[in-house]
């Protein structure tokens, strides 16, 4: 009698999934939702992710490696050239690419018809899905309307439907992703969740509240750099940061008066540190006039953008 082979589960799967879309289509926040926890961060205004971040999970036997992307927008700067080209990176290197589009908006802008129109010609070759957003800000009707015209520009595989504020439809989508992946290895460990180092992702937490605590457009002309991360022995943690900006005109709006605004700004960026880490933070934050960080290739490099895009 033949010994029958031991049978075993599933087969594992692995992939990169590209979540591409014009700025403030909620991609950071879909991440950070299918994720479980903060990987990249979310603010209001437009612009605010500026490199590809990886949020990693598993669903059944697949481990889903979602690349955030900087938003499609028509650049002006050198930077905002390297945001873009960073964004069509990812897509040209995703398994599948879900292209997230804001329902509540009244039309397509011309950043998505452009998108759609260059999204159409890597269908043969990537599973792309249009992912419509914000539906619990919009009526059924409405999102079947929008569905059509969508399709049109590009021959989506598949249309879902989500929230990724509060989560409907986002586990269906993953389950949906987890069984179209390519079968292989898997590429990080169980518990991995990013491939961002700490220092990365202290240094955007703090530029996160920036963003929130300051209301003109000086976020945009400030980048944060961790400089110190120290671990002590009773298990926290001492992160010195500086917060780079383009002008000494600046220096009093991130201060505030008697340096009240940097003391909220690093109060806020503590309690978020102290939540993701799980321990007591220690946070210093400096103000530095860097008149061309813009522009700096050493600063292109630290966060994997192409500086001559």
């Amino acid at each position: 009698m033949t010994d029958l082979p031991e049978t075993s589960g599933p087969p594992e799967r692995c992939g990169y999934v590209a979540i591409l879309g014009t700025p403030n289509a909620g991609k950071s926040t879909l991440v950070n939702q299918m994720v479980g926890t903060k990987v990249s961060i979310v603010s209001a205004k437009v612009q605010t992710t500026r490199n590809r971040i990886l949020g990693i999970l598993i669903r059944e036997q697949t481990q889903i490696i979602l690349m955030d992307t900087p938003g499609l927008f028509a650049p002006k700067s050198r930077l905002d050239r390297a945001m873009v080209s960073a964004a069509w990176a990812g897509a040209d290197e995703a398994d599948i690419v879900l292209y997230l589009y804001d329902s509540r908006k009244k039309s397509p802008e011309e950043a998505d018809i452009r998108a759609l129109e260059k999204l159409s010609k890597i269908g043969d070759r990537t599973k792309v899905m249009l992912v419509l957003n914000k539906v619990d800000a919009v009526s059924p009707q409405r999102l079947l309307e929008l569905a059509g015209p969508l399709n049109e520009l590009c021959p989506f595989a598949d249309t879902y439907m989500i929230s990724a504020l509060n989560g409907d439809g986002v586990e269906d989508l993953l389950l949906r992703l987890a069984r179209a992946l390519p079968q292989g290895p898997w590429l990080f460990d169980e518990d991995q969740i990013t491939d961002m180092p700490w220092r990365m992702i202290a240094a955007e937490i703090t530029r996160e509240q920036i963003f929130h605590q300051l209301h003109q457009e000086l976020p945009y002309a400030a980048t944060v750099e961790t400089e110190v991360w120290e671990e002590y022995d009773n298990g926290s943690v001492r992160i010195d940061q500086v917060i780079h900006i383009e002008r000494d005109a600046h220096k009093g709006i991130v201060l505030g008066k008697g340096g009240s605004k940097l003391k909220q700004i690093g109060t806020a960026a503590r309690i978020e540190l102290e939540k993701n880490l799980e321990r007591k933070v220690h946070l210093k934050l400096f103000v530095r006039v860097s008149d061309r960080w813009r522009d700096d290739p050493a600063y292109f490099s630290q966060w994997g953008l192409d500086h001559n895009a």
